[in-house]
């Protein structure tokens, strides 16, 4: 008969009401410090001292969240002390296991979600380091150890604490030679190495021979996705060249109510806005509406937005003034027929309007591409340029940067949708790649006093679109800080391409980081 201790159904209900006396380890405070294992074995005593029929209180009263529950749960308990004793020296860690050199390391993949191959449960899971399968528990009738009899297979992870045992024997297995795998299976970086990333430039190998380049935790499944998938990607000792985002991906469809799917290619833009916005609110303290997110890509705008006070008047008597139109308040004044209201915008990402191209073109300008360059497109944030927009009323906008972000986003605006289909404007955006010079196109704000004004930009990331707006694809160039080499990517395909082609494209969405040294 199954202890009811080790149930699904009572585990679940011990999660759901006990108080957490201690932390969660699907929660890791600080991943770029190594794991401390002292935590479980805490953890693991404080279950034993406690355990239901030794003390006289529940488990739910202890606080007791049902984390190795597995161990001996599955074995009759006669409660003779000669049974207990021989439990106990069969389970005491090992440093001999004679099944290591079973390991396969070709065949172990991490990046895919950590559920029982066989009951399809995500509780207590354990990775067979032979087959690279995963199995539920370890106790006598669970599925890791009946496939440690049925397949001779004695090796196993377990996927949260990080512990091999070997079965059916049940040991721990102690190993330094196992190190590697724990690294990836949850990298970690030290702050040091971290600093390090953009001036590595030493290439890593996979098991198979091939080169790669190698390339934050709360409770947010999004964010810990996220964050598992950065380490991976710039984990310089991964046994494959590529790493798989399916974890990450299936955070991304729940956390955006299946906005966003797999297999469905969705706008870039929208999704970077999503992304950031749904990080920052999953990051940001309580008392400070803050979080890594702001700091790295917000910036602020001043807008001046010019209403007619007919148009006030006209809404007014529709009984409108509450949707879109402002009040006169707010620093906002009337002059000459005209309410002027002055605010202050944050922003993630820029949106520069692209020029129509010509509605009607002679044969030799059919051969050419409308072309536009990007200082001319950012003076819309100059203060002066004048935007008309019709909603939510009609208006005159003027933008003017005031805080510059570290990291800086400008979006194209190519699609543009009518009543009948979506248009794609193909002009061509001139940039530099390097020393993008802000401060000569539109007015900044003084530093402070012992401050220097950072307006010079290098660009990091350039998204562009191929193709018609419905039936096209996106390509990414990315630049490798280090080498200052840039890399063509799409999907898998992965090239080193030229500066000069970063530039012959149709830009979409572009990142520029700061310079900090001039």
């Amino acid at each position: 008969m199954e202890s009811k201790k080790g149930s699904p159904k009572r585990r679940r209900l011990v999660e759901h009401n006990s108080p957490s006396v201690f932390p969660s380890p699907q929660i890791i405070d600080n991943p770029l410090v190594p794991y401390n294992d002292d935590e479980d074995d805490e953890r693991r005593e404080y279950n034993n001292h406690n355990r239901p029929g030794e003390c006289g209180q529940n488990v739910a009263g202890n606080g007791y969240q049902g984390l190795e529950e597995d161990d001996d749960d599955d074995d009759d308990d006669d409660g003779q002390g000669s049974n207990q004793e021989i439990r106990r020296s069969q389970i005491e860690p090992r440093e001999d296991c004679p099944y290591l050199d079973t390991v396969n390391r070709q065949v172990l993949d991490f990046d895919f979600e950590k559920f029982c191959s066989v009951s399809l449960s995500n509780l207590n899971v354990y990775a067979c380091l032979v087959c690279g399968k995963y199995y539920q528990g370890r106790g006598k009738k669970s599925h890791a150890y009946t496939h440690s009899l049925e397949a001779g297979h004695h090796v196993y992870i377990n996927l949260q604490t990080e512990k091999v045992y070997c079965l059916p024997d049940g040991y721990e297995i102690i190993d330094p030679s196992l190190d590697d795998i724990r690294h990836v299976l949850n990298p970690r970086f030290t702050r040091d190495q971290v600093e390090q990333l953009d001036k590595n430039r030493q290439w890593s190998r996979a098991l198979d021979g091939s080169d790669y380049l190698p390339g934050m935790h709360c409770r947010s499944s999004l964010v810990h996705r996220f964050g598992e998938l950065t380490r991976k990607i710039w984990h310089a000792r991964n046994f494959k060249g590529q790493v798989s985002p399916h974890e990450f991906l299936q955070a991304v469809m729940k956390a955006s109510k299946k906005r966003f799917r797999i297999g469905q290619q969705s706008d870039p833009v929208e999704f970077m806005a999503w992304l950031l916005n749904t990080l920052h609110a999953d990051l940001r303290t309580s008392k400070k509406n803050n979080s890594i997110i702001y700091e790295c890509f917000q910036g602020e705008l001043e807008v001046v937005k010019e209403i007619p006070s007919k148009v006030i008047a006209d809404k007014k008597e529709n009984g409108d003034a509450q949707n879109g139109i402002p009040k006169n308040t707010d620093g906002g004044n009337e002059h000459h027929d005209v309410v002027t209201e002055t605010s202050r915008m944050p922003f993630l990402m820029l949106g520069l309007d692209l020029p129509p191209p010509p509605l009607f073109k002679d044969v030799m300008e059919k051969n050419i591409i409308p072309q536009v360059p990007l200082f001319n497109i950012l003076k819309k944030f100059d203060g002066a340029m004048v935007t008309e927009v019709v909603r939510p009323c009609v208006a005159r906008m003027k933008y003017r940067v005031t805080r510059l972000p570290q990291y800086l986003i400008l979006h194209m605006q190519r699609f543009k949708k009518n009543n009948f289909f979506i248009e794609k404007n193909p002009t061509l955006v001139n940039f530099p790649v390097k020393n993008l010079e802000l401060k000569d196109y539109m007015p900044l704000p003084m530093p402070k006093e012992n401050e220097k004004l950072r307006s010079k930009y290098d660009l990091i990331a350039n998204i562009v679109h191929d193709g018609k707006p419905k039936e096209g694809f996106y390509r990414v160039f990315v630049q490798r800080k280090s080498e200052e080499l840039w890399y063509e990517m799409q999907d898998l395909h992965v090239s080193e391409t030229l500066p000069q082609m970063v530039a012959l494209s149709e830009a979409y969405v572009q990142i520029y980081e700061q310079q900090q040294w001039h």
